[in-house]
Order: C-alpha cells, then sequence, then structure tokens
C-alpha cells in the first residue's frame, strides 16, 4: 500500500495537484475544487498538529475494526462521511493558496514528528504513524480521483 512517507509517493501527489483545474467538476460528492482542497488542507493540519476533534460514538465502538479494513482496501469509497468540522460550505476560497498549503503539508511528511500512538483519529481512534501513512495516502488519492486527476 502507498503510503505518504514514500518520497516518490509524495511526488506523485503533488504531481496530481497540479492537474487540478479551478474549474473542474466532481465526478461525485457535493464540493468543488476550492473546497475539496480546503477540506484535505484541514485534513493534513489534523493529522500534522495532532489536532483533538470529538470522537464519533459509532467510532469509538467499530472505528479500530473499520481502520483494518480500510487500510486494507484499494481505496476509499465515494461519498465516504467525514466530520463535520471539515465539511466545506463556504465559497470564498483562494485555489492556488490552497493548493500551495497543500503542497507544504505533504512536503513536511519528511519531518513528520508526532510520536507514535498519540494521533487519535475523530473516527478510527488511535492510528500508529505507519497508519496515518498509508490513510493520508488513501484520503487524498480519494479526492484527487473524485475530481478526476
Amino acid at each position: 500500500m502507498k503510503t505518504v512517507f514514500d518520497a516518490a509517493t509524495r511526488l506523485e501527489l503533488v504531481d496530481r495537484l497540479g492537474k487540478l483545474g479551478v474549474y473542474d467538476r466532481a465526478l461525485w460528492g457535493k464540493m468543488n475544487a476550492s473546497q475539496m482542497l480546503m477540506h484535505c488542507r484541514l485534513w493534513e493540519e489534523m493529522i500534522h498538529e495532532n489536532k483533538r476533534y470529538k470522537r464519533i460514538f459509532i467510532g469509538r465502538i467499530i472505528g479500530s475494526m473499520v481502520l483494518k479494513q480500510v487500510l486494507n482496501g484499494p481505496v476509499l469509497s465515494q461519498n465516504t462521511p467525514t466530520i463535520q468540522e471539515m465539511v466545506i460550505t463556504g465559497t470564498d476560497i483562494d485555489f492556488e493558496n490552497e493548493r500551495r498549503k497543500l503542497a507544504e503539508l505533504l512536503a513536511s511528511y519528511t519531518t513528520y514528528a508526532v510520536p507514535d500512538n498519540t494521533f487519535v483519529h475523530p473516527f478510527f481512534g488511535t492510528m500508529t504513524k505507519g497508519q496515518i501513512g498509508v490513510l493520508a495516502y488513501m484520503h487524498l488519492d480519494h479526492h484527487l480521483r473524485q475530481f478526476g486527476v
């Protein structure tokens, strides 16, 4: 499985980000390209800054089991739910600024410093660095595929 801790994988993602256009339409979902970039930036900030969001009740019960299935699957499925704090509805978003910030966050995986087993995903719960690397790739890949790149 691909991971954002691999330099070639990060370069692939940044290349795909560069192919995304501000007027590209989503193949599924409700976000436009700018909203998607902002959503992905916020998701990456959650990882890099070890931000804590309220745990979703059902995630407390089945999150760790679902995580294993997700990480073994080929891709995230369309219309996968997201936490409320990362649902983007605003339209006054600077596309190029969001893309630049997201690329910078991807580059910072070379110095990722959150200690193992201290990051807590709002649904999946406590995650290892290895799990984070795979899920981070899968999440961004999911949204890039959403826009055909």
